[in-house]
């Protein structure tokens, strides 16, 4: 499992080394996708009668209202300028889907930890594109989208999908674009946590809304 998201990384590394926000565009596209199909099989699940951890349902979908929000940005910045790219991106989103679909429902953990690898590679991604463009996108300012999602409004579900923080603590300030990747690639972190939680034996326990705990 290691080698092969090693090697998608390698490979989409190379095709998109000089223009990083149409790989971004390609990796934010995708990332939505697993949440999509955990959603999916656990409303089928819940339906059935089989499944009674609705926090899950809440903090997946907050997964991918994050993921959306990324992808929002990164075409803010024209990643998804080119046809090919976006084309790419939907077969791609539509052969991960099924693939994820069926591997959830088989063995939920190993889907889990196949996000977590990916978005462990997403983070290296943006820290990577942080240390080399640090000055560039310092002189940028932030997309409005930006800032309207990390600071303006209601941040409800900016704070659900960060299962292992409390409501409110992370609260980042967006003014640049420098800013807003480092917000981009902190989220990547908390997916990261999240991940690693589902994967414990005890995670039905474990994985509770954190507006549920902050009320208990």
């Amino acid at each position: 499992m290691q080698l092969l998201v090693n090697f998608l990384e390698f490979i989409l590394s190379k095709l998109y080394q000089s223009r990083p926000f149409a790989r971004f565009y390609l990796l934010e596209t995708i990332a939505r996708v697993p949440y999509f199909s955990y959603l999916s099989v656990l409303h089928l699940y819940e339906s059935m009668g089989a499944w009674k951890h609705t926090d899950w349902l809440k903090i997946h979908f907050a997964q991918s209202w994050n993921e959306l929000h990324h992808l929002r940005i990164i075409e803010s910045q024209g990643g998804n300028e080119f046809w090919l790219d976006r084309l790419l991106s939907r077969i791609l989103v539509f052969i991960y889907y099924w693939m994820l679909v069926f591997v959830y429902m088989i063995a939920p953990r190993r889907a889990y930890h196949f996000n977590q690898l990916i978005e462990e590679k997403a983070f290296e991604a943006y820290d990577i594109f942080l240390k080399n463009h640090e000055e560039e996108l310092k002189g940028k300012p932030a997309p409005q989208i930006a800032i309207d999602y990390y600071e303006n409004g209601d941040l409800y579900m900016f704070d659900e999908f960060q299962s292992s923080q409390p409501v409110g603590e992370r609260r980042p300030h967006i003014e640049t674009l420098y800013d807003v990747f480092v917000a981009i690639r902190n989220d990547e972190r908390q997916h990261i946590n999240t991940m690693i939680v589902c994967q414990r034996p005890d995670a039905h326990e474990m994985l509770i809304s954190p507006h549920r705990r902050q009320t208990q």
